[in-house]
């Protein structure tokens, strides 16, 4: 379903991304593990054609991406759920969502949304600013899935949430993926990339250096913990 190949990108001269490979099959769950500043960002900005790759390869299906703009790449089925939710303040949740939708919707009406997030529901009128964390991680959600997507790419999206948030998040990944979602999860938070994930791929200095199914991460935690996530 996605499939990136001699991925490189650069920041200036700051050479980012150094040949990242990874594939992620339709309909399920990767998450992407590193320390803080090894890439792991950017490669979801890649992706996405927000920090465009100068070489290499992002395949969507039979398509190659690499170098489209943003708006382009969400048409065709992705949708970015950045680090900090970057929703709008100032508009209510239905208008956060009803910006980004797609007329008319083909799966992920309103209805059925608020359906998904009742909290979003209760909260429809409320302004994005006066949302809770675990709300404006909802909306975030909601925002990208409206787009129908067939790949969410989600930055770090437990950061700062109440455990029992992070569990609600949980469970709205997992029903995502039994509806056909592929997500690219990219996370600090290893029990919940555990709780999630298919697949467990690392990252060290702009390339991924691990991959494992998600019961061989589980036996080799401890090994991979010590020679890759600790500082």
């Amino acid at each position: 379903m996605l499939q990136l190949e001699d991925l490189h990108a650069y920041y200036g001269t700051g050479h980012v991304l150094q040949g990242v490979e990874l594939a992620v099959a339709r309909g399920t769950i990767a998450a992407v593990l590193g320390r803080n500043g090894v890439g792991k960002t950017t490669t979801l900005r890649a992706i996405m054609g927000l920090t465009p790759p100068r070489r290499g390869r992002v395949r969507l299906g039979e398509r190659d991406v690499a170098g489209w703009p943003p708006h382009r790449i969400a048409r065709v089925g992705v949708a970015y759920i950045p680090e900090g939710r970057m929703i709008f303040p100032d508009l209510t949740v239905l208008e956060n969502i009803r910006v980004a939708a797609r007329v008319p919707p083909r799966r992920w009406t309103l209805e059925r949304l608020l359906e998904l997030f009742p909290a979003l529901a209760e909260r429809r009128a409320s302004k994005g600013a006066q949302l809770s964390g675990g709300e404006q991680q909802m909306l975030a959600l909601a925002r990208g899935l409206v787009t129908d997507p067939d790949v969410m790419l989600l930055d770090e999206p437990s950061q700062g949430l109440a455990p029992l948030v992070v569990d609600e998040l949980r469970r709205v990944m997992l029903g995502l993926r039994e509806q056909g979602v592929t997500l690219l999860l990219v996370e600090q938070n290893l029990k919940l990339a555990e709780a999630v994930a298919d697949e467990v791929h690392v990252m060290v200095k702009g390339r991924m250096v691990y991959r494992a199914p998600l019961a061989r991460f589980q036996a080799e935690r401890e090994a991979v913990k010590a020679q890759y996530l600790t500082v």
